[in-house]
């Protein structure tokens, strides 16, 4: 069954292309628990966006997380509007050497997408997609646990739109973008799986600063350093201000289960950092 643009939303909750950066962080793990005397309790866990079987075992602490808390949040929920990851005109036909084209064209069946969505799609969307060693499903580990928290009759909303959320990298230039996908194109199959088992690795030994360096290693490598700097901007610096602010005026009224992905968690951006800096007691969950 081939994806339609909602089953493409659902899989790109957390962009692969860019997963985290250069930045040192003492702390480690994926899962946290938050209290403040001023709020409720959030519990905040970084997702990595895979259904791979080695992250989709959720352990019992996080469950019990997910069953106590009143609201789950996530980066954005799904909506099935093609306007929010199409580009406005044009396609990729015109843009891409006959070669490309042909790259294009066997990604896209091997990730199981209509040609014609994938021509359509915003650049540096299709490369996130064809960055991935497997084809994407729905089944991933945030929605997954999306999935888990609407079974348990919790109320599920998203920290951005589809518009917002898709609409991140718009600043950057349709060359831009090119420039990202040809990058991708040129990498094998071989490539991305071996980068995708050192990821995973990474994030089983709940290693925030080894995953920063392997995913600062291999995008930062296969772009201009001005480029790699500006998407590293758009995709965290910019989007965990606006994170922090919307996770901390829900737990007002609301316990939160947040999930987003791990490399918000880091850095002096970071929710961490930005929960602490609030005035928020954080502490690691097994």
């Amino acid at each position: 069954m081939q994806f339609s643009f909602k089953n493409i939303l659902l899989c790109i909750t957390t962009v692969s292309f860019v997963l985290t950066f250069n930045i040192t962080f003492a702390a480690t793990g994926f899962f946290w628990k938050a209290e403040s005397p001023n709020s409720k309790t959030i519990y905040l866990f970084g997702t990595i966006h895979t259904d791979d079987n080695r992250v989709t075992d959720f352990s019992p602490s996080l469950i019990s997380a997910l069953k106590s808390s009143d609201l789950f949040i996530m980066e954005t929920t799904a909506q099935n509007d093609s306007k929010a990851f199409t580009m406005q005109s044009g396609s990729l036909e015109t843009m891409l050497t006959a070669e490309e084209l042909e790259q294009v064209y066997a990604l896209v069946e091997f990730h199981v997408m209509h040609r014609s969505a994938a021509l359509r799609m915003k650049p540096w969307l299709l490369a996130s997609v064809f960055d991935s060693p497997n084809p994407l499903t729905p089944f991933a580990q945030d929605n997954l646990l999306m999935t888990q928290a609407e079974d348990f009759g919790k109320r599920v909303i998203g920290i951005e739109t589809a518009e917002q959320h898709f609409g991140v990298m718009d600043d950057l230039s349709l060359d831009e973008q090119l420039v990202m996908l040809r990058a991708v194109l040129k990498r094998t199959s071989v490539e991305k799986e071996r980068d995708f088992e050192q990821i995973i690795t990474a994030y089983l030994q709940g290693d925030l600063d080894k995953l920063a360096a392997l995913n600062s290693k291999v995008t930062g490598s296969m772009l201009p350093p001005a480029l790699w700097e500006k998407m590293r901007f758009k995709l965290l610096d910019e989007r965990n201000i606006v994170m922090a602010e919307r996770v901390m005026q829900e737990a007002k009224d609301s316990s939160l289960f947040v999930a987003v992905g791990a490399s918000h968690l880091a850095g002096e951006t970071g929710l961490v950092s930005s929960l602490k800096r609030s005035g928020f007691h954080l502490s690691p969950v097994k």
